[in-house]
């Protein structure tokens, strides 16, 4: 255990000894500004809002909310989060990017040089999404645990 904790500790000193990055993404390879560069988190955030709003139109077109009626309403919402799961997972695991990452010009880069995600990043990804802490806690390269826990990093398409 102390062997454990002294390997953990001298590695926060060594990152501490670092110099911070001149800009998002910079220890990545990734430009200062432009496409390619690390997205920021407003484009983030209004991908995710954009993105629960397609679902939640989508799923007025099936399943009629009710406001009045609270089970009507679980049941909508409920509706709601399992097509965003589907919108989402389906849409980054096979285009790197969801409509609302579209609007946003940005897009899921993978960090090893592969092409698209993939199901199991995407699954990983939408998840944590939903947990939100894991998507809005950031590092220095603008990254959230959920793009390092699946290698990537969210880039600008524009």
């Amino acid at each position: 255990m102390a062997r454990w904790t002294g390997e953990w500790l001298s590695n926060l000193s060594a990152a501490a000894d670092q110099d911070p990055p001149r800009w998002p993404g910079e220890r990545l390879g990734l430009p200062e500004s432009g496409v390619g560069s690390a997205a920021g988190s407003g484009r983030r955030f209004l991908g995710l809002l954009a993105d629960l709003v397609l679902a939640s139109l989508l799923t007025a077109l099936f399943v009629r909310p009710d406001y009045g009626d609270m089970a009507a309403m679980e049941s909508f919402n409920l509706w709601s989060l399992a097509t965003w799961v589907v919108v989402t997972v389906l849409s980054a695991a096979f285009f790197s990017f969801t409509p609302g990452m579209a609007v946003c010009g940005i897009r899921i880069g993978r960090l090893d040089g592969g092409g698209v995600p993939g199901l199991w990043r995407a699954l990983v990804r939408c998840a944590l999404t939903f947990l939100i802490i894991p998507a809005a806690v950031r590092n220095a390269d603008a990254r959230g645990w959920h793009d390092r826990l699946t290698g990537t990093v969210v880039i600008r398409m524009r």
